[in-house]
């Protein structure tokens, strides 16, 4: 995590930090050097190191602005009301999430780096208001304990996301419909069959 020190900078001069460092690791995390990312930022090494303690302190500090930016995008999730609503509201904010994207190529190329995404309290609170809201419409299923369908809810919405994102990366739209039949067949309640053998 940075300093104190680097919390009490000017929120331009972080920006441009942040602007710096994700343009290099951008092209690849691996090979991004951090005696460069902070050359090209304007700060000294001595200065660097009063900021972060390495290059993964900043690499960590790029992936949380990254996840805050989208999470300003995604929005709160909200009661949607009816059925319908909530459906329509989950693909505008699909929508929401491809168009940022489109337009800001270094966060795509981030996230289609293979990497350990860190945890964001803000989107984690995201899935459980989701499937909060799905479960009070009759959406979703009641027949699975509450975490393990918000943790599935994450890992299939992860999963999809991974799916479009290779996709966008290969100049292809992305389509998250696959997605969404995914959601649906994981999200309803489905009576358990019974199968009776014939004897003889």
């Amino acid at each position: 995590m940075p300093s104190p020190r680097y919390g009490r900078l000017a929120p331009e001069r972080r920006a441009h930090i942040l602007a710096v460092a994700r343009r290099h690791l951008a092209a690849g995390l691996e090979a991004a050097s951090y005696n460069q990312i902070i050359a090209d930022a304007g700060i000294s090494k001595t200065t660097a190191y009063l900021y972060f303690d390495g290059k993964q302190d900043l690499v960590d500090e790029v992936w949380r602005d990254l996840l805050v930016r989208l999470a300003e995008v995604m929005g709160p999730w909200r009661p949607a009301g009816s059925a319908r609503a909530f459906w329509r509201r989950l693909e505008a904010t699909s929508d929401a999430l491809r168009r940022h994207l489109v337009e800001h190529a270094e966060d795509l190329a981030l996230l289609g780096q293979s990497v350990a995404v860190p945890e964001s309290a803000t989107l984690e609170r995201w899935f459980v208001d989701l499937v909060e809201d799905g479960v009070g419409l009759g959406i979703i299923r009641t027949d699975v304990p509450r975490p393990l369908l918000v943790a599935a809810t994450t890992a299939v919405f992860r999963v999809a996301d991974e799916q479009v994102l290779a996709a966008m990366l290969r100049g292809e739209p992305g389509d998250p419909e696959a997605g969404w039949r995914l959601l649906r067949a994981l999200w309803s309640a489905t009576p358990t069959s019974t199968r009776t053998t014939k004897k003889g």
